[in-house]
Formats: structure tokens, sequence, C-alpha cells
């Protein structure tokens, strides 16, 4: 089962009555708290991931059930979709006669019970998780199958600090899904719940948990280095674009545009311009844009898929496409060559350091000498370094400002031993770093190995220790002396013979009689 809840402001009758039922309208309304258009989505979404869904709602007076049920309506005409609605004060909760009859609401709740795992002791324990208080709880089950299990894959993790110890839900599969130009095959914000949450919020206010844990949003445009904001004009709509480099998405092959509408996340890595033609053109470049002007037209329609996963093809779209082309491209050739790249154990740092309050949720910017890792677990904005007040305003980055990467302490970038090149931080009595001293470490030359003992003076030499603390070896090789092979068994002689010098005389034939060539010619004459 698959649990989704909140402590928001919860629903009434009417509202939850729009929220299951299917198909309505907002035509021609642009309205900033409007949530739903058309009145598919909560249907398409939940029915896409199990066949039966629970919603228990509460507000400050009163507390609706309503479940869409893919088990109840089997086989049916008409689609049913019982809803119940009560009025609360305070812990005292009665049938809401205005909108409908007790036998009503009797009858929604006995086919709540047959078809669902609730009754009504489970129904009032889930209720009260509201603590008195309001929210909203959607519970969804009967999943989706894939494969030998369940659609999803729940994951309590480990005991760790570490977000990779943490919770999460993901989609049994591990597709990614396919984009122009993409090669990577390391997308966690496909499959991973968690991952997908951290950016979904261009702004994040609110406090989200998987599996128990608190989410730790990440605004991207705040964490990343060498960060450049451009401004710009498409059909005379501002258009606002923060480009810079993340190592992380660098080392899983990742870049392109995050596109935000109404500060939501709905399309993520969008590559243009040199991005889709090559691999490494752009690689780990990020950018981060809110379109919202740009997709909502002036007469009320907007240029945006129903599921919230991609914009439709319109000339808005197309012109912010180039637009976007354009000054990615420019990016890439005016920073990124400029930019050293370390592929071993490197720690790159964005351009500022930001915290978020726990109270108003607003982000705050810390000193560029400043060690994040010494703040709280839980931040307010009267603390130091900020020392202000939750009423304070929000720094944000104005365009056309360029911010270049500071060393700061406790950052320091550890780099593998290397055969050529070293780098060494030079620290005062206070531990922050002062310089980074880079020196280059040279081979000592190889000379030939000569044959033969060494000479006096060599020897001498050799035991002198050098200036640059290095001792030198000499070694000597010798070679075994050829020996000559002969015909028949060796004789005693032989085998006790040394080997010849190559200047020595050549020795006389001996005949098998004992003579030699002169003694023999005698021999014949006679």
């Amino acid at each position: 089962m698959l649990s989704v809840i909140d402590n928001g402001c919860g629903m009434n009758h009417d509202e939850i009555v729009k929220m299951v039922c299917f198909g309505h309208k907002q035509p021609d309304k642009d309205v900033k708290d409007l949530i739903g258009r058309f009145g598919v989505g909560f249907k398409t979404g939940a029915m896409r991931l199990g066949r039966d869904a629970l919603v228990l709602t509460q507000t400050a007076n009163s507390r609706s059930l309503a479940f869409l049920s893919q088990s109840l309506n089997e086989g049916k005409d008409n689609i049913e979709i019982p809803i119940i609605s009560y009025c609360r004060q305070g812990q005292q909760v009665e049938i809401d006669a205005a909108v409908m009859s007790e036998a009503l609401a009797k009858n929604n709740l006995k086919a709540i019970k047959e078809f669902s795992p609730f009754d009504k002791y489970l129904i009032g324990e889930k209720a009260a998780l509201f603590c008195g208080g309001t929210g909203t709880q959607i519970y969804i089950w009967n999943l989706d199958e894939w494969g030998s299990g369940y659609c999803l894959d729940w994951h309590d993790g480990v005991y760790g600090g570490s977000s990779f110890h943490q919770g999460d839900i993901f989609v049994r599969s591990r597709r990614i899904r396919s984009r122009q130009g993409q090669v990577s095959v390391k997308v966690p914000l496909d499959f991973s719940l968690r991952a997908y949450l951290e950016v979904i919020f261009l702004i994040p206010r609110m406090k989200m948990f998987v599996q128990g844990t608190l989410v730790k949003s990440r605004p991207l445009a705040r964490f990343l280095t060498k960060t450049v904001v451009e401004a710009g004009d498409i059909l005379g709509n501002p258009v606002e674009l923060t480009l810079g480099y993340s190592e992380l998405e660098w080392e899983q092959g990742n870049c392109g545009i995050f596109l935000y509408w109404h500060g939501r996340l709905i399309e993520a890595y969008k590559r243009v311009g040199g991005m889709i033609h090559s691999a490494d053109v752009g690689r780990g470049v990020i950018g981060v844009t809110d379109v919202t002007n740009l997709m909502d037209d002036k007469d009320g329609r907007v240029w945006v898929h129903n599921n919230k996963q991609g914009f439709q093809d319109c000339e808005s779209y197309a012109l912010l496409e180039q637009w976007l082309a354009e000054k990615v491209d420019e990016y890439w050739d005016n920073n990124f060559d400029s930019l050293k790249l370390h592929k071993e154990n490197n720690i790159y740092k964005p351009d500022c350091e930001w915290v978020q309050c726990d109270k108003c949720r607003k982000w705050r910017m810390l000193p560029h000498n400043y060690d994040i890792r010494k703040l709280p677990v839980q931040w307010f904005c009267y603390m130091q370094p900020f020392g202000g007040q939750c009423s304070d305003k929000e720094q944000k980055m104005e365009p056309g400002t360029v911010n270049v990467s500071d060393k700061r302490s406790g950052y320091d970038c550890k780099e593998k031993d290397s055969d050529r090149i070293k780098e060494e931080d030079v620290m005062n009595a206070s531990g922050k770093d002062q310089r980074r001293v880079r020196f280059k470490v040279e081979e000592p030359v190889l000379k030939t190995l000569r044959r033969g003992s060494p000479t006096p003076s060599q020897e001498n030499k050799s035991r002198s220790p050098s200036s640059t603390g290095q001792r030198r070896v000499s070694f000597k090789i010798e070679q075994p002396a050829l020996k000559r092979l002969t015909r028949g068994p060796p004789t005693p002689n032989h085998k006790n013979a040394k080997s010849r010098a190559p200047s020595s005389p050549k020795p006389e034939k001996v005949y098998s009689h004992g003579l030699n060539l002169a003694s023999y010619k005698n021999h014949l004459k006679r």
C-alpha cells in the first residue's frame, strides 16, 4: 500500500467531490492558487499505480472520506464513488445533513468496508494522525504489477547520516526516459522518488518525508559552480536562465536545462544546442529557468501537457529552444574551456553556500569563509552566521552576475597521488588555507648500463649522496664464456681446458696415429 500524507488545510465536501469526479474545466482562468484544470490528474495518476484509492481529508470544521475503486465498479455501466462528509467540532463528528442523508452515508460506508481493508476502527486510527489539526491522506493499494512484484519497490535504507542510507521508493523497472541526444544511463531522477522530490520545486518551502526520513531539498540554481545568470525576452515575455557546472552531473554524464512552470519541475535534462549532437559537449552543464510567463497565454491557454511532464509544441516553446541553445553554446565556449577538470577525487563547491531556515523555509546565503558542516541539524534565521530574522527578504542572484568559486576552509580538493604533478596546501596557525603550492615531480634520467666493472671514480660517485637525496646504483652484467663444441666424447684435458681467447693462434690438426702434419709428410718420403 502506498500512502501520501500532508498537513495542509484539507478539503471540504465540495472540493473533495471535484477531486474524485471525472471531468471538469476552469475555462480561461489564470488563478495563482488554482490546483487542477481538467479534472483528470488525480484519477489517472492514482489508477496508474493501483486499482483502489481512499482519500481522507480534514479541515477545521469538517472531515470527508472518498473511495475511488476499480474493484467496486468492475462490471458496472455507471461509475460509483462513495463519499462521506462529517461536521466536526473538536473531537466530535457527525454526518453533515446539509450535503447528504444518513442513509446515503451508511450505504457509502458499507461499500468502503466491503471493498477495502478500511473499517471504522482503521479509519479512526488514520484520522488520529491529524492530531486535531488539518490535512489530507491518500492510500493506494492493489498496486500494478511489474514482473513478479509490484511496480514500486520500497527500500527502508540503513542507519546513517548520508542520503544514500535513507529510505526510498523506486520504480521497479529502473528505466530512464528517452531524451534527444542523451547517452547517459545514470538518471536517478527518472526512477527514484527521493531524487525527484529533491528538485521538484524551484524554491523549496515545504518539508517532505520519504520512508519516514526528511528529503533534503536541492534548489539546483544554488548548487552550481561558475554560475552565470542570463536574461532575455521572448515574444514580449521576460525569461531568466541560470547556467552553471555540476560535478555530480558530470560524473553521471548528464547535462541539460531544467524547465519549471509555476515553480514546479516540468521537464528535466533538456538538451539544446551542441548538447544534442555530442555526448561530451556541455557535459556537467546545468541550466535552470522558470517559463511560467512564456507558457501561459494571456487568453488563459496553457501550453503544458495534462500529466505535467512536458510542454506542447507551440511557437513560444520553439523560440525558447533556440534562445536556450544560443546561451548554452555561448556559456560553453566562454567558460568551460577555461575550467580545469580533475577526474580524480576532487570536491567541487558551489559558488555560494546556502542554508534553509526550518521555520520560515527561506534560503540564506552564508559567508565564503564559513564551513557549512558546522551548522546544527535544525537551523533558524536568528542563528549564526546569518543572525537575522525570518521577516528579512531572501537573497537572490541578479542577472549578469558571475560568481567565481573561492577556496574555503574545510573544503580542500583531495587528489590522488600522481607521478607527474602534485599539489600541496600550506596552512597557517589558524588552520585556514593561505595558498596552494604546485610543484612538479621529475623522474631521474635513465643512463645506459655499461659492461665491465666500474672505475674507482665511478664507485666513489655512486656512493656519494646526490643533491636530491637519491642514490644511484650501478650494475655489472657478466656474460658466460662461449665454449667450442667438438665432435666425439670430450677428453679429460678438454673438460678442464679454458676457452681460448679470440687472438690465440689456430691449433694444428692432429691425426689418429699421433703425428702432426710435418712429421707425417717426412714419414711418407721415407
